[in-house]
């Protein structure tokens, strides 16, 4: 039975869900840099060098172009806003939160593809080619990575009958009961978004005109991006061990390190790659985003032909 969204529960399993993924934002992207650094053999800065980065920047008033628009000043709480609301939509550590029902990765795609939007408009707003570049850059790679995210949506669809993650999730929590081959697919497929998304292995895209606290905010958007995707890829290919709807405080006591310690493998994961493989130029990074894509594609196609088989 589906507990109500309203009663404490599902409500304080979200606020400390959403505390926790505000944690991993401030933590883990300077955990993956140190780790990368000594992966390729460099001293590194300390993982929490990014919230001290972030703490000096908000106290500095930002710089505008002479020339812009309004939509330079509120484009960077846009974008935050929309990461901040994908936070609290992915899956977490106990099925049933107060959101879960109104996620769907339809939504996520779309709260991915805003925060993408609102960068870019950021960019082109001061007039600048640089701005220019960085504004064509994110909505280049947004173009391939969405429609490879939609693709899982769909082979998540086709084996559990939904999009909505939490229930993604629940369904495919019984490994035996989940088709291997199109998951062995499905799986780098959004890996390979993941990396790219999160500007682990391009360039980073971030809006060169940007200072003080807007600077603060976009990097605070970037981190909440790449935590949204390390929660995605748990909650959708690794969704053992999650408590379920009707667990309290006792049953999270043991499925909330484990979600914790899935984070973590899956942000060295993506570190790993990152180090192994050398900074892709603009070309490069769309072919792995369409090498990507296809992977889903084939997801797709092989549960599409067992079922008319079956």
């Amino acid at each position: 039975m589906t507990p109500d969204p309203l009663t404490p529960g599902p409500i304080l399993a979200q606020l400390l869900h959403l505390l926790l993924m505000l944690a991993a934002a401030v933590l883990l992207p300077g955990f993956i840099e140190l780790l990368r650094a000594r992966l390729q053999r460099r001293q590194g800065a300390p993982a929490w060098q990014p919230a001290r980065d972030w703490l000096r920047l908000l106290r500095k008033q930002p710089v505008l172009a002479e020339h812009a628009s309004p939509i330079a000043a509120l484009a960077p709480y846009a974008g935050c806003a929309a990461m901040l609301v994908a936070a609290m939509l992915v899956p977490g550590f106990v099925h049933g939160m107060a959101l879960s029902g109104a996620s769907d990765l339809l939504l996520l795609a779309g709260l991915l593809g805003l925060a993408r939007l609102a960068q870019a408009l950021a960019a082109l707003d001061a007039g600048t080619a640089a701005g220019g570049r960085a504004a064509a850059r994110a909505m280049g790679q947004a173009g391939f990575a969405l429609p490879a995210l939609l693709l899982v949506a769909m082979g998540c669809f086709v084996m559990s009958g939904t999009t909505a993650p939490d229930a993604i999730g629940s369904a495919l929590q019984d490994a035996s009961a989940a088709p291997r081959l199109p998951l062995a697919l499905l799986l780098p497929a959004l890996a390979a978004v993941a990396l790219a998304d999160a500007g682990l292995l391009g360039e980073p895209l971030g809006i060169p005109e940007a200072s003080g606290r807007h600077l603060a905010l976009w990097q605070a958007e970037a981190a909440l991006r790449l935590v949204v995707w390390l929660a995605l890829l748990a909650g959708l290919f690794l969704p053992f061990g999650v408590a379920g709807a009707g667990a309290g405080p006792a049953g999270w006591a043991l499925s909330l390190p484990l979600w914790l310690c899935k984070l973590v493998v899956l942000a060295g994961f993506l570190a790993l790659a990152g180090a192994r493989i050398a900074r892709l130029r603009d070309a490069r990074l769309l072919e792995l985003l369409g090498a990507g894509a296809l992977l889903a594609l084939l997801g797709v196609a092989w549960l599409f032909l067992s079922a008319g088989v079956a």
